[in-house]
């Protein structure tokens, strides 16, 4: 049998050996502090509203590769929770089981989702301490959602305490490595003539239009939306681009794109040439109500059913549906038997994250 350690070192060493242990509980303490600070705690630069530049990154060059059968999982619970579906009809708890198990394979949107699952408790119990771990792990592989929507748990206080400068510093943040989402959203609050702190306004067209043409390339709808808007507000020679960039939000899934072209075509603005056309109005009309009802909608073959002026436009039944299954491509869901539940907070990879408020 082996002697005890204080008959085979002498004293001296028995001490350095403790404190050798001491100091190695302390590094770990260290280092797990160290984990902590690069998520939740992490040390940010400050919001800069009054920022000289903005370098646009897409997010779909950062983020990890998914893996296919995770890939699977994650369409199967968007399946589950389709808004197609009757809310009876809508299966959260299926939706979260199939999300943690894509999450466990690293899949960056199941991550993102369960962790809102778990903030407002659907499918799941709710525990916000347990949606911002989940968010940690997202951060921790330098994903741009779990920045932008780690900014949101702190504007609204969820999981973390309440910080607005924090918030603002994570949405910066997300801005520059790729969330469009975050781009949309604070080029919207960059886009002011004059500086309003308080109501979250501050004049940097610049940097706003930079943000929002990044934005739009990435397919994000609210980054078309807010980029159309501006301008339209401008000089005639930015008519053309509000009507494309606007037109191409509705393709992305923005209903307020499909409302404001609606009212634009209805009363004949300068954008469209200051000429009424009820009949595209309608058409717009049609989809933005379609897209209210229902976020997942998308209509890449827009065009062949409403391209923009002078084209002119094809038949059409008058049936809502017709015009709807016609500007969308179909694509068959994965089959997924669904039961009751509570509806989820979604995220889509190609429009803006509901993140902010």
């Amino acid at each position: 049998m082996s002697a005890p350690v204080r008959d085979r070192f002498p004293p001296v060493v028995v001490l350095a050996l403790v404190l050798g242990a001491m100091l190695g509980a302390v590094l770990l303490l260290q280092a797990t502090h160290a984990a902590n600070a690069q998520t939740r705690n992490m040390d940010l630069q400050a919001f800069d509203p009054h920022r000289s530049d903005f370098t646009c990154k897409h997010e779909a060059d950062v983020v990890p590769p998914i893996d296919p059968e995770a890939e699977q999982w994650h369409l199967g619970a968007m399946a589950a929770t389709s808004q197609d579906l009757w809310e009876e009809n809508r299966d959260y708890k299926k939706a979260a089981e199939l999300w943690r198990k894509a999450a466990e394979r690293k899949h960056w949107k199941a991550l993102i989702n369960l962790a809102n699952a778990y903030a407002h408790g659907e499918g799941v119990q709710r525990d916000t301490e347990q949606a911002v771990q989940i968010l940690e792990q997202a951060m921790k592989q330098g994903i741009p959602a779990a920045y932008d929507l780690m900014g949101t748990y702190h504007m609204n206080g969820l999981g973390v305490k309440q910080d607005a400068s924090r918030a603002y510093a994570f949405w910066q943040l997300a801005a520059d490595i790729g969330s469009p989402s975050a781009m949309a959203y604070l080029g919207r609050r960059l886009r002011g003539g004059y500086d309003n702190p308080k109501g979250g306004v501050w004049a940097n067209r610049v940097v706003s239009l930079k943000m929002l043409e990044c934005g739009v390339a990435q397919g994000n709808g609210a980054s078309a939306f807010e980029l159309g808007v501006i301008l339209d507000g401008t000089t005639s020679q930015d008519f053309v681009r509000a009507l494309l960039v606007l037109n191409e939000g509705v393709k992305f899934g923005c209903a307020e794109c499909a409302g404001y072209l609606s009212g634009t075509f209805r009363t004949g603005e300068p954008m469209v040439g200051s000429t009424p056309d009820v009949a595209r109005a309608d058409r717009y009309s049609l989809l933005g109500d379609a897209l209210l009802r229902n976020t997942d909608l998308r209509f890449p073959n827009l065009d062949k059913v409403l391209p923009l002026p002078p084209a002119p436009l094809p038949k059409w039944d008058g049936q809502r549906q017709t015009l709807i299954d016609a500007a969308q491509a179909l694509a068959p869901a994965p089959a997924i038997k669904p039961t009751a539940g509570l509806a989820p907070r979604r995220v889509h990879p190609t429009t803006d994250f509901p993140l902010h408020t």
